[in-house]
Order: C-alpha cells, then sequence, then structure tokens
C-alpha cells in the first residue's frame, strides 16, 4: 500500500512555504493525487522531489 502525506505533512517534514508548494506543484515536480477534495502526495515521490533539488557543493565562508 503506498504510504501518503497530506499538505500540511509535505510542508512540515521539507521545511517549505504554503506558496512554495503550490508553486512546485504547478511546476509538476510534485505529483500530487486527488481522494476526493483531499490533497496527498506519495512518500516515494516526495522523497524523489526531495532528491531532485540541488545540492551545495562549495565549502561554507565564515565571511
Amino acid at each position: 500500500m503506498t504510504q501518503l502525506l497530506t499538505v500540511a505533512e509535505f510542508k512540515d517534514r521539507y521545511k517549505i512555504s504554503h506558496s512554495s508548494f503550490y508553486r512546485e506543484v504547478a511546476a509538476h515536480r510534485i505529483p500530487i493525487r486527488k481522494i476526493g477534495r483531499a490533497t496527498r502526495i506519495s512518500v516515494a515521490d516526495a522523497e524523489v522531489w526531495a532528491a531532485s533539488l540541488p545540492t551545495h557543493g562549495g565549502e561554507l565562508s565564515n565571511g
């Protein structure tokens, strides 16, 4: 069975804002599933999205 997250759970888990979440959805980077009026995101899709995010490759500067 596929594990699903609510929008609130997704945003809390990945620390993104409401507008950032819907911007990613509109850009088709986060697939959503509608179950009646409820919006859900599969954990597998969430992990693929997180893995696709850019990483910082350089060293941090102390200013």
